[in-house]
C-alpha cells in the first residue's frame, strides 16, 4: 500500500469514526445532559471558532501547502519560512481578535431578552483561547501535512476532541459537572490536542524557527494573495456550513439553534459514502487532469454520481421512516414538531452527494479559481436566503436556505462542467434511483412498529436496505454494485 492511499485511508476512518461521534454526542448523551439552550450555545462555540480561525489565519494552512516545498532546505529553517508563517498569523490574529471584542457587547445583546442570552455573556471570553488553540493546530497540522503525516493531527481533530466533549456530557449526567465544567473540559481537550501535535511535528522535525531570508522575502506579495484568495475560498464554505446557526442566534435564541444543529448533525450521515468515495477519487482526478484524459474523468464523474446518488438516497429514507425511533431516541418533547427539518436538510445533503465530483474536477483543473468565485457566490445566497426565510419560517428557513444554497452550488459546478467539457452525469439512472427510494420509503412506512425503538430501527432498517438493495440489482443501476453483489454475494450462496 503506497503512502498516499495509506493516509487516505486512516484518514477517512478518522473522519466517519468522528461524524458517528458527533451523531452519538447531538443525538444521544447531549439530550439527556445537556438543555436546548447548552447544546445551541455549544454548536454557536464551534461555528464562531471555525469561522473565527478562517478569516484570522489569512488562509496559512494553503500558503503552508503551497509554498513550503518550494522553500524547503535540508536544515528544516526553510529560509525561515516557519518564522513568516507565525508572525503573519500572529498579527492577522491579534488584528481579528482585537475587532472580536470591541463588538463583544453587540454581539452578546443579540436576542438578549432570551433567558439563554446569559450563555453568551457568561462564556465569550472562551472564544478566544479555544480560537487560539485552533489556530495553532491548524498551522502544525498543515505543517505536517506536507510531509505526508496526517494520521495523528486528522485522529485528534475528529476523535479525540470530540471525546472530551462526550466524557464531559456523561460527567454532567452524573452530576459531577456543571455546564461551566463542560466547557472548561473543552478547552482543556482543545490544550491537549494542541500539546500533542506540537510534540509530533517537533519529532518529525517538519520545521525549525530561522531569520527571514531573500526567498521567503521576495515571495511576500504572492503568499499573502494567494492566502487572501484561499481565505475568501475557504471562508466560503465554512459559511455555508455554519452561517444558519449564526443568523438563527441572532432571530431565534440558543434553544432553537440546538434543535437545529441536533438535526443538522444526523443529516450529515448521508454525507458519509461521499467523503470516503472522493478520498481515492480526487487522486484519480487530478492524475488524470495531468494526463489531460477527459474520458477517465466523464467515466469517473459519471460512476460518482450513481454510486453517491444511491447511498445518499438509502440514508434519507432510512432516516425518515425510522422517524419514531429517532424522535424517542431524542427523547425532549420540543423535536417532533420540528422533525421536517431533518428531511430538509437531508434533502441538502442528497443533492450535494448527487452532484458527484463536479467541484473536485473544477478544482484540480487549471481554471481553479473558479471554485472560489462559485463558493463566493454560494456563501452571498446563503447568507441572504437566511435573512429573508428565518424572520418568516423559523428554523425551516434556515434549512430551505440551505437546501437551496446547495441546489445553486451543485447547479453552477454542473452547468459548467456541461458547457465548458460536455460532461453531463445525469440520465435515465437517477429516474431508477428515485423510484428504488420510492418503493423502499414506502414498504418502510408500512411496517408494523416494534416493542422497542431499538428492535424497529435494526427491523425496518433491515428491509428497507434489502429492498434498496434487491430493486438497485434488479434496475442494473449501477454495474460497479452488481459486480460487487455478484462477487461477494450470490457467488458465497451457491
Amino acid at each position: 500500500m503506497n503512502l498516499i492511499k495509506k493516509q487516505g485511508i486512516f484518514n477517512s476512518i478518522a473522519l466517519n469514526l468522528g461524524t458517528a461521534l458527533a451523531f452519538v454526542n447531538l443525538a444521544v448523551v447531549f439530550q439527556r445532559s445537556l438543555t436546548l439552550e447548552e447544546i445551541g450555545f455549544y454548536n454557536i462555540l464551534i461555528s464562531v471558532v471555525i469561522l473565527y480561525t478562517q478569516f484570522a489565519t489569512l488562509g496559512i494552512s494553503n500558503v503552508i501547502t503551497r509554498f513550503l516545498p518550494i522553500f524547503r532546505t535540508a536544515d528544516k529553517k526553510h529560509h525561515g519560512f516557519a518564522s513568516y508563517v507565525f508572525i503573519i498569523c500572529t498579527v492577522t490574529f491579534t488584528l481579528f481578535s482585537v475587532f472580536f471584542f470591541i463588538l463583544k457587547d453587540e454581539v452578546i445583546a443579540w436576542k438578549a431578552t432570551d433567558d439563554a442570552a446569559s450563555l453568551m455573556d457568561t462564556y465569550y471570553p472562551y472564544f478566544f483561547p479555544i480560537a487560539v488553540c485552533a489556530t495553532l493546530f491548524l498551522i502544525q497540522e498543515s505543517f505536517a501535512r506536507t510531509v505526508f503525516k496526517t494520521i495523528l493531527p486528522s485522529f485528534l481533530r475528529e476523535v479525540v476532541l470530540r471525546l472530551f466533549s462526550t466524557f464531559g456530557a456523561i460527567l454532567m449526567l452524573f452530576g459531577y459537572l456543571g455546564y461551566k465544567g463542560f466547557i472548561d473540559l473543552y478547552l482543556m481537550g482543545n490544550i491537549l490536542i494542541l500539546l500533542i501535535v506540537t510534540g509530533y511535528t517537533y519529532r518529525i522535525k517538519t520545521y525549525r524557527f530561522g531569520a527571514i531570508e531573500a526567498p521567503v522575502k521576495k515571495e511576500y506579495t504572492h503568499m499573502l494573495r494567494f492566502g487572501f484568495y484561499s481565505m475568501l475560498g475557504g471562508s466560503s464554505f465554512a459559511l455555508l456550513q455554519h452561517l444558519d446557526i449564526l443568523i438563527l442566534k441572532v432571530f431565534t435564541g440558543e434553544a432553537m439553534v440546538g434543535i437545529y444543529a441536533t438535526f443538522f448533525s444526523m443529516a450529515q450521515i448521508i454525507a458519509l459514502p461521499s467523503r470516503a468515495l472522493n478520498i481515492t477519487s480526487y487522486q484519480i482526478i487530478a492524475n488524470a487532469w495531468k494526463e489531460n484524459d477527459l474520458t477517465k474523468i466523464d467515466k469517473i464523474y459519471k460512476k460518482t454520481t450513481v454510486i453517491q446518488c444511491l447511498a445518499g438516497c438509502l440514508l434519507l429514507v432510512g432516516l425518515i421512516v425510522n422517524r419514531d425511533s429517532i424522535l424517542t431516541l431524542l427523547k425532549k418533547p420540543e423535536y417532533p414538531a420540528y422533525f421536517d427539518l431533518l428531511i430538509i436538510v437531508g434533502l441538502a445533503f442528497l443533492v450535494d452527494a448527487a452532484g458527484g465530483i463536479n467541484q473536485a474536477i473544477i478544482g484540480f483543473s487549471k481554471h481553479y479559481r473558479l471554485v472560489m468565485l462559485f463558493m463566493l457566490a454560494a456563501a452571498v445566497l446563503c447568507a441572504i436566503l437566511n435573512l429573508l426565510l428565518i424572520p418568516r419560517l423559523g428554523l425551516e428557513g434556515a434549512a430551505y436556505s440551505y437546501l437551496l444554497t446547495m441546489l445553486f452550488n451543485n447547479f453552477s459546478f454542473w452547468l459548467y462542467l456541461k458547457v465548458r467539457y460536455h460532461m453531463q452525469p445525469f440520465n435515465g439512472k437517477i429516474l431508477l434511483i428515485i423510484l428504488t427510494a420510492a418503493i423502499s420509503l414506502i414498504l418502510g412506512m408500512v411496517i408494523p412498529s416494534m416493542p422497542h425503538f431499538l428492535i424497529d430501527i435494526c427491523v425496518r432498517s433491515g428491509i428497507v436496505t434489502l429492498m434498496f438493495g434487491i430493486l438497485t440489482y434488479l434496475f442494473r443501476i449501477s454495474p460497479d454494485v452488481n459486480e460487487m453483489i455478484d462477487q461477494y454475494i450470490l457467488r458465497k450462496t451457491t
